[in-house]
């Protein structure tokens, strides 16, 4: 009877405060950058670093369930943050960076924004900025990298021209989350479809019929609304520095493994790089490294965040959620929804997708097993709401980074972001209406 009391103690399921140490975490690192945000401070959401934020929340779930022994919680812990899967990621997030590191060192980024700018029609300089953005993002892999290389060239060709510079900065944004959401090598297309068991090239072309109709839809709108004008100057590109990107794309998309792809271009951007005489082996093994000390604060965030999901879900909290939203939606449509918003939420509050991706993968594997939805379809939707939702917060870092370069409020450029709504809707339409359903989908 004892040994029966004991097993239950241990064996507590907590249901919905098992979520307070994920609380704790959003709080303190939520609370403090919007209260640092309202008193002015200068970099509001570093004050209280997340990674600090997060281990607060590590060590709230490691003194709950006080029957448990620490040693069994820390093993729980460690086991979820080292799992295959986490550790993958990790390792494709550092292989990224390290690839985007090396390509920009060799000009290959230079050469990707003057290569589209430089074929550009005068009469389509909006939708083209849109375009060039969005092949831009495709091939780094980055909405920050993309609006950061983009901004001032089209900022400053906007200010020439005499055209609308808010439009013309929706433009970047919604270019830059175009590749964000689908780029093979952006850590939310990485972190989708590993977080919920999907083949990245899958997720691409589920991903892809869905954002193809609200990039056209943009487009059209940018090139409406854009008015004329013309690109000044000369933009030397050079095809060589852009093939690692190309290799990259179509060899993951053929199904090549992604971690050798990117080794493959890492090889690519070296040897480009030495060939012309551009950079040398030590500029070379330096920017590599760098690259990978960028993707080293993301990379510890998912290793803990995965560790503390484990314990939230060893306390009962993801069988918890998953049963409320099962209680509460009768249809497989209602799943779609609930996934969605979860993961859109969350990236807003966090002012990160990719954060708000490893967080929500789990919990949409959990509910897609219920309502029979294959993982690239997860992968598609977690990935398209939390870049949606985040490139329509005036405080994200691509808005503020664009802001900055002109005297606009946010609210202007946001009411031209005709590619995120667009993308919202479009994806709302395949969930309202079955669509991109697979044949086994359909058949249960």
């Amino acid at each position: 009877m004892i040994d029966n009391m004991k097993s239950e103690l241990k064996e507590k399921k907590y249901g919905a405060i098992s979520f307070l140490p994920l609380i704790v975490f959003l709080a303190l690192y939520i609370g403090s950058g919007i209260f640092f945000t309202l008193i002015g401070a200068e970099g509001a959401f570093k004050k209280f670093p997340r990674h600090v934020a997060l281990l607060t929340g590590i060590i709230v779930a490691l003194l709950m369930n006080r029957g448990l022994k620490l040693e069994k919680k820390i093993d729980i812990f460690s086991e979820n943050a080292g799992n295959p899967g986490v550790i993958l990621i990790g390792l494709i997030y550092l292989l990224a960076g390290g690839f985007q590191g090396a390509a920009k060192a060799m000009g290959g980024v230079e050469s990707v924004v003057n290569l589209g700018l430089t074929f550009i029609p005068s009469i389509f300089l909006v939708p083209g900025v849109f375009l060039i953005s969005c092949f831009i993002s495709t091939a780094i892999g980055t909405s920050m990298g993309t609006v950061a290389a983009m901004a001032p060239i089209a900022i400053g060709v906007a200010q020439a021209a005499n055209l609308n510079v808010p439009l013309t900065a929706a433009a970047v944004i919604g270019g830059a989350y175009f590749g964000d959401n689908l780029s093979m090598i952006s850590d939310t297309t990485i972190s989708a479809a590993k977080g919920v068991g999907s083949e990245m090239k899958d997720k691409f072309k589920m991903n892809f019929f869905i954002a193809l109709p609200a990039a056209i839809f943009a487009a059209i709108m940018y090139g409406i609304m854009g008015g004329n004008g013309s690109i000044t100057g000369e933009y030397n590109y050079y095809i060589i520095r852009v093939l690692p990107y190309i290799v990259v794309l179509i060899t993951a998309l053929i199904g090549f493994n992604v971690s050798g792809v990117l080794v493959l271009g890492i090889a690519m951007t070296g040897i480009i790089g030495l060939l012309e005489g551009n950079i040398t082996f030590l500029d070379w093994i330096g920017a590599i490294g760098e690259g990978m000390s960028d993707m080293f604060s993301i990379t510890i965030v998912a290793i803990l965040i995965s560790g503390l999901i484990g314990l939230v879900k060893y306390y009962g909290g993801i069988e918890w959620l998953v049963n409320s939203i099962i209680s509460k939606i009768k249809s497989r449509k209602n799943a779609e929804y609930g996934i969605s918003l979860i993961s859109g939420l969350l990236s807003a509050a966090l002012v990160n997708n990719t954060i708000a991706i490893i967080i929500t993968a789990p919990i949409a594997k959990e509910i897609g097993q219920k309502y029979n939805i294959v993982p690239k379809r997860l992968a598609s939707l977690i990935d398209i709401f939390a870049c949606a939702f985040i490139a329509l917060t005036p405080y994200d870092g691509g808005m503020l980074m664009i802001t900055a370069l002109v005297d606009v409020s946010p609210l202007e450029v946001l009411k031209y972001s005709f590619y995120i709504f667009a993308l919202i809707v479009t994806t709302c339409i395949t969930i309202q209406f079955g669509l991109l359903r697979t044949k086994e989908e359909k058949n249960n």
